[in-house]
C-alpha cells in the first residue's frame, strides 16, 4: 500500500514540485553569492538554469501523469466522435448552406429540379431550402411545399429551370389506331400551329435567342415541329413541340389537340369513301 501511495501521480508530482523549487533557491542562491564574490552580474545563467529546471520539471510531470492524460484525451476524442455523429446531418447541412452561397446555383424566385422535384425556390436558410411544388405537366403549383435539407443539394443534381418560367419547349402526342395515310394533312396541321403561335413569334424568337448565348447551344424553337411516327405496337403517333409561353402551352395543346382530331376524322372519312368508290 505504501508502494502504490509513493507511486501515485498526485504524490509524484508534488515531489518533483518541491525539488525542482529547492533546486530554484539554490541556484538563486548561489548566482547571487558568485555575483557578490566576482562583482560581476550573472543573473542571465541563473534564469537560464531556472528556465532549464521548469522544463525538465514539466516533462517530468507529463511522464508521471502520461497514463491519465492518455486516458482523457481518448475520452476527449471519444466525446467529439460522438458529437459529430449525432450532428452530422446538422453540420451537412450548414456545409450545404455554404455550398449554396459560394456556388449560387439559383436564386430565390427561380424555377428548379432537385432530384425529382420541381418547385420554385421560396427560401433558403441554414437547414434547408424551401420549394413551392409545381407539376410540370401542366406548368402549375400544386399546392404543396418541399422541405429540401441542405446537405441533399450537395448530392443530388440541379436544374434550373428559370427560362421556362416565361417560355417553355412543351411536348406532347397524339396516339391513334386507325391506319391510314395522315400525310395530307400535314401541312394544314402545320400552318395551324404555326397561326396559333404567331401572337407571340417576336418576342419567342428573340427569348430562344437569348436562350441559345446562355446555354451556348442550339434549342429547338421558336417555329413550331410535328412529326409523324409510330409507337412501339404500330399505332400512329403524332409529336408536337411548341416554343411558347408558359401560361398558354396547355391552351395551344387543347386547340391543336381538337384541330388534329377534326382533321383526323375528316381525312379518314375521305379516304374510306374512295377506298369503298374503289
Amino acid at each position: 500500500m505504501n508502494t502504490d501511495l509513493l507511486l501515485h501521480p498526485v504524490f509524484a508530482s508534488l515531489v518533483i514540485i518541491a525539488i525542482a523549487y529547492s533546486l530554484k533557491i539554490i541556484v538563486a542562491k548561489l548566482a547571487r553569492h558568485r555575483a557578490e564574490k566576482k562583482e560581476k552580474d550573472i543573473r542571465y545563467i541563473s534564469h537560464n538554469i531556472k528556465h532549464f529546471i521548469n522544463l525538465v520539471m514539466v516533462l517530468l510531470l507529463l511522464f508521471v501523469w502520461s497514463t491519465e492524460i492518455q486516458n482523457f484525451a481518448l475520452s476527449i476524442a471519444a466525446f467529439a466522435v460522438a458529437i459529430v455523429l449525432a450532428t452530422r446531418e446538422f453540420i451537412q447541412c450548414v456545409i450545404g448552406f455554404f455550398y449554396l452561397v459560394t456556388t449560387r446555383p439559383f436564386r430565390v424566385g427561380d424555377w428548379v429540379q432537385v432530384g425529382e422535384y420541381y418547385g420554385e425556390i421560396a427560401e433558403t436558410d441554414w437547414i434547408k431550402t424551401t420549394m413551392h411544388e409545381i407539376d410540370m405537366h401542366t406548368y402549375q403549383f400544386s399546392r404543396k411545399t418541399i422541405f429540401i435539407p441542405n446537405n441533399k443539394l450537395i448530392t443530388s443534381p440541379i436544374k434550373n429551370l428559370n427560362f421556362v418560367k416565361r417560355f417553355t419547349t412543351h411536348h406532347f402526342n397524339i396516339v391513334r389506331k386507325e391506319s391510314f395515310n395522315p400525310y395530307p394533312i400535314y401541312s394544314t396541321l402545320t400552318h395551324k400551329a404555326k397561326e396559333y403561335c404567331e401572337e407571340f413569334e417576336d418576342v419567342a424568337g428573340r427569348y430562344n435567342s437569348i436562350i441559345e448565348r446562355k446555354l451556348d447551344a442550339k434549342i429547338s424553337g421558336p417555329e413550331p415541329e410535328i412529326h409523324f411516327s409510330t409507337t412501339e405496337l404500330g399505332e400512329f403517333k403524332a409529336s408536337f413541340t411548341l416554343f411558347c409561353p408558359t401560361e398558354k402551352a396547355l391552351e395551344i395543346e387543347h386547340k391543336l389537340t381538337e384541330y388534329f382530331m377534326q382533321l383526323w376524322y375528316s381525312e379518314a372519312a375521305k379516304q374510306q369513301s374512295s377506298n369503298s368508290s374503289i
